[in-house]
């Protein structure tokens, strides 16, 4: 597999997804729904294939998908550049998004719009934007691995985590990350330059980071490591949201 392949996509025009399954999410994150539904023309017709929409009165909708999309192309950008050094022998892929909307015979959710892209089988967490990890095999190390190499390699502007997604043969597939960055640009799920010192406060170095890649130079915990996704409180008000790490930690869904 080549780094090209590092994304992927739709490759789709269309799909179908029944009336239960839009009652009825299979899955859920901190502010989206999950469906599972079916593509029904082009190259991937009769694969599965998930969309997702955001939960009312968590983020705005127009926000909500320019900085999902955002996030998911920084990510991209950083995992090609992870593959490239080969660094393991498979490589990770990034599922992409796009904005898909319900068309005018789609009942009650015509006009809908929602984040669309491939179904992930054997779905699981491998860390979080709060400093929890799955350190017990290997994959999820090696996704630890690529949250500090993102930092690094940004020139500690930036820390992609939240990793989570599937292991397939040829390749990992991750969704839905998270990008913690200095500037605070990548909507409710970017926690800052204290979201990153916390992260890295939990962080323990394993057999695939390198001894050279650099690290904050202040490291703390401010927020209570959890494998659910933290968010700000009141989606885009981030002064509503103060970050603690002890028991009285609220737990935004």
């Amino acid at each position: 597999m080549s780094i090209q392949t590092a994304s992927r996509k739709n490759n789709a025009t269309e799909a179908k997804f029944s009336n239960r399954a839009l009652a009825n999410p299979f899955a859920e994150g901190a502010f989206r729904w999950v469906a599972k539904g079916k593509y029904v023309r082009c190259a991937r017709a009769g694969e599965p294939c998930v969309c997702k929409w955001f939960k009312t009165g968590h983020v705005d909708e127009a926000t909500f998908f320019t900085d999902d999309i955002m996030a998911m192309h920084k990510a991209l950008e950083i995992v090609k550049d992870w593959n490239s050094r080969r660094m393991i022998d498979k490589h990770i892929q990034v599922n992409i998004p796009k904005v898909w909307t319900f068309d005018q015979n789609s009942g009650s959710v015509a006009g809908k719009k929602v984040l669309q892209e491939p179904f992930i089988l054997n779905y699981q967490k491998f860390n979080s934007n709060s400093g929890w990890a799955n350190n017990e095999t290997p994959w999820p190390r090696v996704m630890q691995a690529l949250s500090h190499f993102s930092y690094h390699v940004s020139g500690r502007e930036l820390l992609l985590c939240d990793l989570q997604g599937g292991v397939y043969d040829d390749a990992v597939v991750i969704t839905d990350p998270v990008i913690m960055s200095k500037e605070e640009i990548y909507g409710v799920t970017d926690l800052g330059l204290k979201g990153i010192r916390s992260f890295f406060s939990q962080h323990e170095c394993n057999e695939y980071c390198s001894t050279k890649w650099r690290r904050p130079s202040k490291e703390k915990c401010y927020f209570n490591p959890q494998a659910g996704t933290v968010m700000l409180k009141g989606g885009t008000d981030k002064r509503q949201y103060v970050p603690t790490c002890g028991p009285t930690y609220k737990r935004y869904k």
